[in-house]
Protein backbone atom coordinates (compact mmCIF):
# COMPACT_ATOMS: atom_id res chain seq x y z
CA UNK A 1 0.00 0.00 0.00
CA UNK A 2 2.29 2.54 -0.82
CA UNK A 3 3.91 5.10 -2.79
CA UNK A 4 2.36 6.53 -6.55
CA UNK A 5 4.27 8.71 -9.14
CA UNK A 6 3.15 10.73 -12.09
CA UNK A 7 3.61 9.05 -15.44
CA UNK A 8 2.16 11.70 -17.61
CA UNK A 9 5.54 12.54 -19.32
CA UNK A 10 6.91 10.49 -21.91
CA UNK A 11 10.78 10.41 -21.24
CA UNK A 12 13.77 8.10 -21.86
CA UNK A 13 15.21 6.57 -18.50
CA UNK A 14 17.59 8.91 -16.42
CA UNK A 15 21.37 6.95 -16.49
CA UNK A 16 23.92 8.31 -15.09
CA UNK A 17 24.10 11.90 -15.60
CA UNK A 18 27.52 11.46 -16.47
CA UNK A 19 26.45 9.61 -19.75
CA UNK A 20 24.21 11.84 -21.80
CA UNK A 21 21.72 10.21 -23.95
CA UNK A 22 20.01 11.30 -27.25
CA UNK A 23 17.31 13.83 -26.08
CA UNK A 24 13.60 13.57 -26.32
CA UNK A 25 11.21 16.19 -25.85
CA UNK A 26 8.24 15.61 -23.34
CA UNK A 27 5.47 16.31 -25.58
CA UNK A 28 5.66 18.18 -29.15
CA UNK A 29 5.38 21.98 -29.20
CA UNK A 30 4.63 24.49 -31.11
CA UNK A 31 4.29 28.50 -31.40
CA UNK A 32 3.39 29.79 -27.67
CA UNK A 33 4.43 26.03 -26.39
CA UNK A 34 7.99 26.59 -27.56
CA UNK A 35 8.51 29.85 -26.35
CA UNK A 36 7.22 28.11 -23.05
CA UNK A 37 9.56 25.33 -23.42
CA UNK A 38 12.35 28.20 -23.77
CA UNK A 39 10.76 30.29 -20.42
CA UNK A 40 10.11 33.13 -23.10
CA UNK A 41 6.89 34.22 -21.37
CA UNK A 42 5.43 37.38 -22.27
CA UNK A 43 3.20 38.11 -19.32
CA UNK A 44 3.26 41.68 -20.02
CA UNK A 45 2.07 42.19 -23.01
CA UNK A 46 -1.42 43.03 -24.62
CA UNK A 47 -3.50 41.03 -26.72
CA UNK A 48 -3.48 41.61 -30.91
CA UNK A 49 -6.32 43.12 -31.65
CA UNK A 50 -8.96 41.21 -33.60
CA UNK A 51 -10.75 42.33 -36.92
CA UNK A 52 -14.32 41.86 -37.32
CA UNK A 53 -14.50 37.91 -38.88
CA UNK A 54 -11.22 37.10 -37.32
CA UNK A 55 -10.92 33.75 -36.05
CA UNK A 56 -10.52 33.58 -32.50
CA UNK A 57 -7.24 33.34 -31.04
CA UNK A 58 -6.32 29.46 -30.38
CA UNK A 59 -5.41 29.53 -26.30
CA UNK A 60 -1.82 29.56 -25.24
CA UNK A 61 0.01 26.55 -23.53
CA UNK A 62 1.49 28.03 -20.87
CA UNK A 63 4.88 26.60 -18.88
CA UNK A 64 3.25 25.03 -15.59
CA UNK A 65 1.81 22.52 -18.40
CA UNK A 66 5.79 21.52 -19.04
CA UNK A 67 6.80 21.98 -16.05
CA UNK A 68 4.01 19.47 -14.72
CA UNK A 69 5.00 16.95 -17.33
CA UNK A 70 8.59 17.44 -16.02
CA UNK A 71 7.44 17.15 -12.25
CA UNK A 72 5.85 13.81 -13.08
CA UNK A 73 8.30 12.11 -15.08
CA UNK A 74 11.14 13.50 -12.14
CA UNK A 75 8.71 11.50 -9.59
CA UNK A 76 8.81 8.45 -12.09
CA UNK A 77 12.75 8.54 -11.69
CA UNK A 78 12.86 9.39 -7.69
CA UNK A 79 10.96 5.98 -7.38
CA UNK A 80 12.12 3.81 -9.92
CA UNK A 81 15.85 5.06 -8.76
CA UNK A 82 16.90 6.24 -11.33
CA UNK A 83 17.97 9.64 -10.14
CA UNK A 84 20.43 8.22 -7.33
CA UNK A 85 20.42 9.03 -4.18
CA UNK A 86 24.17 11.29 -3.48
CA UNK A 87 24.40 12.44 -6.96
CA UNK A 88 24.07 15.96 -8.84
CA UNK A 89 22.36 16.64 -11.34
CA UNK A 90 22.22 20.06 -12.84
CA UNK A 91 19.09 21.49 -14.63
CA UNK A 92 20.79 22.27 -18.06
CA UNK A 93 21.53 18.70 -18.59
CA UNK A 94 18.23 17.35 -17.44
CA UNK A 95 16.64 19.94 -19.68
CA UNK A 96 18.45 18.57 -22.71
CA UNK A 97 17.65 15.02 -22.33
CA UNK A 98 14.13 16.00 -22.01
CA UNK A 99 14.06 18.20 -25.06
CA UNK A 100 13.55 21.54 -23.17
CA UNK A 101 15.10 24.31 -21.52
CA UNK A 102 16.14 24.32 -17.99
CA UNK A 103 13.69 26.41 -16.80
CA UNK A 104 10.84 24.29 -16.24
CA UNK A 105 13.18 21.53 -14.88
CA UNK A 106 14.44 24.05 -12.12
CA UNK A 107 10.91 24.68 -11.66
CA UNK A 108 10.05 21.09 -11.19
CA UNK A 109 13.08 20.37 -8.84
CA UNK A 110 12.28 23.57 -6.94
CA UNK A 111 9.13 21.72 -6.00
CA UNK A 112 11.24 18.34 -5.42
CA UNK A 113 13.26 20.52 -3.04
CA UNK A 114 10.22 21.54 -0.49
CA UNK A 115 9.07 17.96 -0.64
CA UNK A 116 12.66 16.82 0.72
CA UNK A 117 13.25 14.60 -2.25
CA UNK A 118 16.34 17.09 -3.86
CA UNK A 119 18.48 19.69 -1.79
CA UNK A 120 20.03 22.59 -3.75
CA UNK A 121 23.73 22.93 -4.39
CA UNK A 122 24.62 26.60 -5.11
CA UNK A 123 26.16 26.70 -8.88
CA UNK A 124 25.90 22.92 -9.41
CA UNK A 125 22.19 21.82 -9.59
CA UNK A 126 20.44 19.39 -7.11
CA UNK A 127 21.33 16.27 -4.85
CA UNK A 128 19.27 13.58 -4.57
CA UNK A 129 18.55 13.24 -0.82
CA UNK A 130 20.28 10.31 0.80
CA UNK A 131 17.83 8.99 3.60
CA UNK A 132 18.19 6.50 6.14
CA UNK A 133 16.35 3.05 7.31
CA UNK A 134 15.67 5.40 10.28
CA UNK A 135 13.65 7.96 8.41
CA UNK A 136 12.03 5.79 6.65
CA UNK A 137 10.71 4.20 9.96
CA UNK A 138 9.72 7.54 11.28
CA UNK A 139 7.94 8.26 8.49
CA UNK A 140 6.34 5.01 8.73
CA UNK A 141 5.20 5.53 12.42
CA UNK A 142 3.98 9.18 11.38
CA UNK A 143 1.32 7.80 8.96
CA UNK A 144 0.40 5.05 11.30
CA UNK A 145 -0.77 7.20 13.69
CA UNK A 146 -2.69 8.74 11.52
CA UNK A 147 -4.13 6.21 8.87
CA UNK A 148 -4.87 3.75 11.40
CA UNK A 149 -7.15 5.19 13.67
CA UNK A 150 -9.19 6.94 11.09
CA UNK A 151 -9.41 3.38 8.79
CA UNK A 152 -10.53 1.67 12.59
CA UNK A 153 -13.45 4.84 12.74
CA UNK A 154 -14.44 4.12 8.88
CA UNK A 155 -14.38 0.30 9.19
CA UNK A 156 -17.25 1.13 12.16
CA UNK A 157 -19.50 3.18 9.80
CA UNK A 158 -18.75 2.72 5.93
CA UNK A 159 -21.48 0.02 4.20
CA UNK A 160 -19.79 -2.55 2.26
CA UNK A 161 -20.74 -0.97 -0.63
CA UNK A 162 -18.86 2.14 0.04
CA UNK A 163 -15.68 -0.36 0.31
CA UNK A 164 -16.68 -2.49 -2.80
CA UNK A 165 -16.66 0.65 -4.90
CA UNK A 166 -12.77 0.73 -4.32
CA UNK A 167 -11.81 -2.69 -5.82
CA UNK A 168 -11.02 -1.58 -8.75
CA UNK A 169 -8.24 0.61 -6.95
CA UNK A 170 -7.28 -2.22 -5.25
CA UNK A 171 -6.94 -4.33 -8.20
CA UNK A 172 -4.66 -1.85 -10.07
CA UNK A 173 -2.51 -2.34 -7.59
CA UNK A 174 -1.96 -6.00 -8.19
CA UNK A 175 -2.07 -5.55 -12.06
CA UNK A 176 1.22 -2.53 -11.57
CA UNK A 177 2.98 -5.16 -9.42
CA UNK A 178 2.50 -8.22 -11.51
CA UNK A 179 4.02 -6.53 -14.27
CA UNK A 180 7.10 -5.14 -11.74
CA UNK A 181 6.25 -1.63 -12.36
CA UNK A 182 7.31 -0.24 -9.43
CA UNK A 183 6.65 3.41 -10.27
CA UNK A 184 3.44 2.66 -11.48
CA UNK A 185 2.08 0.52 -8.47
CA UNK A 186 3.76 3.52 -6.35
CA UNK A 187 1.25 5.74 -8.38
CA UNK A 188 -2.10 3.17 -7.77
CA UNK A 189 -1.13 2.80 -4.03
CA UNK A 190 -1.32 6.78 -3.29
CA UNK A 191 -4.68 6.90 -5.54
CA UNK A 192 -5.54 3.77 -3.35
CA UNK A 193 -4.83 5.14 0.20
CA UNK A 194 -6.37 8.52 -0.57
CA UNK A 195 -9.55 6.92 -2.10
CA UNK A 196 -9.72 5.26 1.82
CA UNK A 197 -9.29 8.51 3.05
CA UNK A 198 -11.17 10.65 1.48
CA UNK A 199 -14.20 8.99 3.27
CA UNK A 200 -13.53 10.41 6.63
CA UNK A 201 -14.72 13.90 4.58
CA UNK A 202 -11.67 15.59 5.82
CA UNK A 203 -9.67 17.01 2.88
CA UNK A 204 -6.68 18.64 5.46
CA UNK A 205 -6.43 14.64 6.14
CA UNK A 206 -6.20 13.57 2.96
CA UNK A 207 -3.55 15.98 1.34
CA UNK A 208 -1.16 15.54 5.02
CA UNK A 209 -1.59 12.11 4.56
CA UNK A 210 -0.46 12.06 0.94
CA UNK A 211 2.39 14.07 1.62
CA UNK A 212 3.49 11.87 3.79
CA UNK A 213 2.91 8.90 1.03
CA UNK A 214 4.58 10.60 -0.94
CA UNK A 215 8.07 11.21 0.85
CA UNK A 216 7.82 7.86 1.82
CA UNK A 217 8.71 6.64 -1.70
CA UNK A 218 11.50 8.67 -2.73
CA UNK A 219 14.28 6.23 -2.78
CA UNK A 220 17.10 4.83 0.38
CA UNK A 221 20.55 5.30 -0.37
CA UNK A 222 22.03 1.97 -1.68
CA UNK A 223 18.47 0.28 -1.48
CA UNK A 224 18.00 -2.64 -3.50
CA UNK A 225 15.21 -2.06 -6.34
CA UNK A 226 11.96 -3.91 -5.25
CA UNK A 227 11.67 -6.92 -6.51
CA UNK A 228 8.45 -8.14 -8.39
CA UNK A 229 7.33 -10.73 -5.85
CA UNK A 230 7.77 -8.27 -3.00
CA UNK A 231 5.24 -5.85 -4.93
CA UNK A 232 2.48 -8.58 -5.49
CA UNK A 233 2.96 -9.44 -1.53
CA UNK A 234 2.51 -5.63 -0.86
CA UNK A 235 -0.41 -5.04 -3.14
CA UNK A 236 -2.07 -8.24 -1.95
CA UNK A 237 -2.98 -6.75 1.41
CA UNK A 238 -4.84 -3.93 -0.48
CA UNK A 239 -7.61 -6.68 -1.06
CA UNK A 240 -7.11 -8.10 2.17
CA UNK A 241 -8.02 -4.67 3.67
CA UNK A 242 -10.68 -4.07 1.81
CA UNK A 243 -12.59 -8.04 2.85
CA UNK A 244 -11.50 -6.97 6.07
CA UNK A 245 -13.03 -3.64 5.95
CA UNK A 246 -16.57 -4.75 4.85
CA UNK A 247 -16.34 -7.55 7.23
CA UNK A 248 -15.93 -4.66 9.82
CA UNK A 249 -13.05 -6.79 11.48
CA UNK A 250 -11.39 -4.03 13.41
CA UNK A 251 -8.35 -6.32 14.83
CA UNK A 252 -7.68 -7.77 10.85
CA UNK A 253 -7.98 -4.00 9.74
CA UNK A 254 -5.39 -2.54 12.61
CA UNK A 255 -3.30 -5.74 11.93
CA UNK A 256 -2.86 -5.12 8.47
CA UNK A 257 -2.70 -1.96 8.43
CA UNK A 258 0.02 -1.23 10.99
CA UNK A 259 1.99 -4.21 9.27
CA UNK A 260 1.77 -3.29 5.87
CA UNK A 261 3.38 0.47 7.23
CA UNK A 262 6.46 -1.58 8.49
CA UNK A 263 7.16 -3.94 5.90
CA UNK A 264 5.81 -1.61 2.65
CA UNK A 265 8.53 -2.28 0.47
CA UNK A 266 7.96 1.49 -0.98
Amino acid sequence: MEQGRGRGATVPPYGSPRVPGPARAVEPLSGAADEDARGEHTHCEPPAPRTVGSPAPRAAVHRHSVRGQILAALRTALVDGELVPGEVYSAPALGERFGVSATPVREAMQQLSIEGAVEVVPNRGFRVTERSPRELAELAEVRAMIEVPVMLRLARTVPAARWAELRPLAEATTEAAATGDRAGYAECDRAFHRAVLALAGNQQLVQVADDLHRRAQWPLTAAPVARRGDLVADAAEHLALLDALCAQNLPVVQSLVREHFTGSTL
